[in-house]
């Protein structure tokens, strides 16, 4: 029996109207990031229950703020209960950067609704910083901020971190920009044939972010730190979120706290889907990883040479080994985007400077909590650049692209040259817009660059380590939220979503 021709017209399937066709592919996306939001609430619940017995200025902030965010969840899944809800491969990505910028949203209201006094800008801004990892701030007096507030800001990031893993490993790999394509294993090697190989994972990952999360807790509060302290840096620290609860950032804490501190960023940007594979019996894949290798070695190599360049500079008495500790600590926390400072590294040199700015744009491997381009990029990268000199050697060579035992397409090889050049462009047109704003050429450029690449203080007098974000005029942390989410979302899932060829097909 011949099918029918295709007529060109959607037919609704049945039980659906024509009103509601075309939104029935939205059904589960509604549902799901509704799912979310009660989560969201139940997590705002949170710095009021554990502050219990404390004082909680902000406690009634937090209340209206759950009941908003659970009001709306009730109501979006009471709606869409009944819906079809079978999400589409290609509504992962509306998924993703809806559920991320909602979440932003309204994760931001107990900052607007607290005893602060700040403007919807810089309360957005605050909470964007907090889910998206990224660690800048407009708030000042951390040390005598209300401890609840402090609390939710961790906590935030804390939540960022897993979902930033989670989106990797579920999300872009359909994308092909997250690097994850060039990760994917066997499901053999992950689990036996009686549990997906997804579900083993998701399961796996959680467990390793807890796990970690719990030992930087402990391990900071036995090196002499307040339980407070070491309950907030140990979130921050594993999310490579980069919020403290002092002005100082990690300045205020002696060396091996700063020691421990770059261990528990390096671990947060490693990619979590190897230590989940190290526990299940795959022992050295960890440190066989290509990415992994690069990365710390660049963490070996350039804190030791930007401390002997601020040793020959240096015109006081020069300690190395704290200086070794404070060099590496900062390194770490930008090239991981963590974050963090321990003094104003800007202020180290013209050397130091220019590093620092470029160190920038390197970011953390594939499937762990880190921003930036990703290390596996810049590695495809000197592999096409390898590539392109052998064929001016050898133009009639057949040559084959690897990488971790594995070939490279040329899909990925071309996602990675699409994401670099919106990146760039991205980077271009935030940076005028931040220059129209009357900003200097600096503050501009890289507040623009770690917006995109989530790494948390800029350079220069106004956001550099030793200042933050308040300062700017509302417009510019706008647009720098708006940055720091296209950031973590990797951009190009950001722009499919924006296309008109999108929601066409």
């Amino acid at each position: 029996m011949r099918k029918p021709e295709p007529t060109g017209i959607l037919t609704p399937s049945p039980g659906i109207s024509w009103l509601e066709h075309p939104l029935r592919n939205l059904y589960p996306v509604i549902f799901i990031v509704s799912v979310m939001f009660v989560l969201l609430s139940i997590f705002m619940t949170l710095p009021v229950i554990l502050l219990a017995g404390s004082e909680t200025p902000n406690a009634m902030a937090f209340a209206e703020s759950a009941a908003i965010v659970c009001g709306l969840g009730i109501l979006g899944m009471a709606a869409t209960y009944s819906k079809p809800r079978d999400l589409k491969p290609r509504y992962m990505f509306v998924l993703t950067v809806s559920s991320w910028f909602i979440i932003a949203l309204f994760s931001s209201l107990p900052f607007y609704l607290s005893d602060l006094g700040i403007s919807a800008a810089d309360a957005f801004f605050e909470g964007t910083s907090g889910i998206t990892t990224t660690g800048a701030t407009v708030l000042s007096g951390l040390d005598d901020m209300d401890r609840d507030l402090l609390i939710w800001r961790s906590i935030l990031q804390w939540i960022g971190g897993i979902g930033i893993i989670g989106m990797f490993v579920a999300v872009l790999p359909f994308l092909r920009v997250g690097g994850m394509r060039l990760f994917a294993t066997e499901s053999s090697e992950w689990t036996d044939k009686a549990l997906p190989r997804m579900k083993t994972l998701s399961r796996g990952l959680l467990v390793v972010y807890l796990v970690f999360s719990i030992i930087a807790v402990v391990t900071y509060y036995f090196s002499g730190m307040t339980l407070f302290d070491a309950f907030n840096h140990g979130l921050t620290s594993i999310a490579t979120g980069g919020f403290s609860t002092s002005d100082m950032s990690m300045g205020k804490f002696n060396d091996l706290i700063l020691m421990e501190a770059t261990l528990f960023m390096i671990i947060g940007s490693l990619p979590f889907f190897l230590f989940v594979r190290e526990m299940h019996g795959q022992h050295g894949v960890l440190f066989r990883d290509q990415q992994v290798r690069l990365f710390l070695a660049i963490l070996f190599f350039v804190p030791l040479l930007l401390t002997l360049y601020r040793w020959m500079v240096s015109p006081v008495p020069f300690d190395p080994i704290h200086n070794y500790a404070s060099t590496l600590f900062n390194v770490t926390s930008v090239v991981t985007t963590t974050g963090y400072a321990s003094e104003d590294y800007s202020a180290w040199g013209p050397l130091a400077f220019v590093l620092f700015f470029f160190l920038m744009f390197v970011g953390g491997c594939s499937g762990s909590t880190a921003g930036g381009m990703k290390i596996f990029r810049f590695q495809l990268s000197l592999i096409i650049l390898r590539e392109q000199l052998m064929r001016l050697l050898h133009p009639r060579a057949v040559l084959t692209r690897n990488y971790n035992g594995r070939a490279v397409s040329d899909e990925i090889i071309s996602s990675m040259i699409a994401y670099t050049f919106i990146f760039l462009l991205c980077l271009l047109l935030i940076t005028i817009a931040l220059a129209a704003m009357q900003l200097d050429f600096v503050t501009a450029l890289s507040g623009a660059l770690t917006s995109l690449t989530n790494v948390g203080p800029g350079l220069g007098d106004i956001i550099g380590p030793a200042g933050n974000f308040g300062p700017l005029p509302d417009a510019a942390k706008w647009v720098l939220s708006v940055g720091m989410l296209m950031g973590r979302l990797e951009i190009l899932s950001v722009v499919i979503v924006l296309s008109p060829a999108f929601w066409r097909s």
